[in-house]
């Protein structure tokens, strides 16, 4: 089982996007500074997952959410907060 999963900065107006397999260790990850990106914003909280059966098919997710189009549906999510 593969995650997609959206961050916000608790302290700044940032987000991330990523793919894991492990969403508690990969949140923990971020939090404690690894990642040249996150660890600049952190703390992190979970926003969003969304779950796939493949590695692939998340990936996919993960890359549409960083287009235009993609980042037009996550300023949804953020307004809908």
């Amino acid at each position: 089982m593969w995650f997609v999963y959206i961050l916000k900065s608790k302290q700044h107006n940032k987000s991330y996007v990523g793919c894991t397999n492990d969403i508690i260790r990969r949140l923990h990850e971020h939090n404690a500074g690894q990642g040249a990106y996150t660890n600049r914003y952190k703390p992190w909280g979970l926003i969003k997952s969304e779950t796939y059966s493949t590695y692939i098919e998340a990936r996919r997710r993960e890359a549409f959410l960083k287009t235009g189009a993609g980042r037009k549906e996550l300023k949804s999510i953020f307004d809908s907060l």
